[in-house]
């Protein structure tokens, strides 16, 4: 059975959907099934960083609803072989979070990993993600205004077995200066670090032109992905020396 991945934020523009695609595509790209489910109700954007536009048609209400089996409604992306999107409904109207884990359940047979992409906040995407995440990765930008809105994600997955710390979008040429800052930060939310992705405008390029960015270069965050998609296989990996 595969595993269910919570990938939070306590606030938006920390950079979790990019963090998503990129872990997931380095997952597929290392020989598992990955399903990725976009659960940022009425704002989906997760498939426009998988280069996947307009390609879903059905959404994951559709799956829960039994309009659609989940092996018509998750679509494939066309480049990385084992990667899968399921995205999500325009509006939350009568999403049960218990038949949303029985639809992940499901889902975990088929799936070696199963990423959830849940908005920022604590609203009813953070919910559905919560009752069906066997883990979670909360994504934190280092600045106060992040790290306080990170905690805060953290005190709502109490009872998760394995909880994550990612800074992302960490700005190369303040590295040094920030080291404290992330130790304060790994102190403060009480979780082990899994990784830091440096501040890439390739990700914002990748995505404008509809590719994954590990298509794109191998450079910037896409080797920080990896080396992360190696430490959730449990795989000792260095963290990426950011220049």
């Amino acid at each position: 059975m595969g595993t269910a991945i919570m990938i939070t934020s306590g606030k938006g523009g920390t950079g979790k959907t990019s963090l998503t695609a990129g872990a997931a595509s380095c997952l597929a790209a290392l020989g598992r099934r990955v399903l990725c489910i976009d659960l940022d109700i009425g704002l989906r954007n997760l498939d426009l960083v998988l280069g996947m536009s307009d390609r879903a048609l059905m959404d994951f209400s559709d799956v829960m609803g039994y309009r659609c089996p989940l092996s018509s409604a998750a679509v494939a992306q066309p480049e990385i072989k084992g990667l899968y999107l399921l995205t999500a409904p325009m509006d939350a109207d009568g999403l049960d979070p218990e038949r949303f884990r029985a639809l992940v359940d499901d889902a975990k047979d088929c799936f070696d990993f199963v990423f959830m992409d849940s908005p920022a906040g604590l609203g009813p995407g953070f919910q559905l993600a919560r009752a069906a995440a066997d883990r979670a990765i909360v994504v934190s930008a280092v600045d106060p205004a992040a790290l306080r809105d990170a905690q805060r994600a953290v005190s709502e997955l109490h009872g998760l077995p394995q909880l994550h710390l990612v800074m992302n979008r960490v700005q190369p040429k303040l590295i040094r200066k920030l080291r404290t800052s992330i130790d304060n930060a790994m102190d403060a939310a009480g979780l082990p670090l899994l990784g830091v992705v440096p501040e890439d405008p390739a990700v914002t390029m990748a995505a404008a032109a509809g590719v994954p960015l590990v298509l794109a270069t191998y450079k910037g965050a896409a080797p920080a992905y990896l080396n992360i998609s190696k430490r959730i296989l449990g795989q000792r990996v260095p963290l990426l020396h950011i220049r």
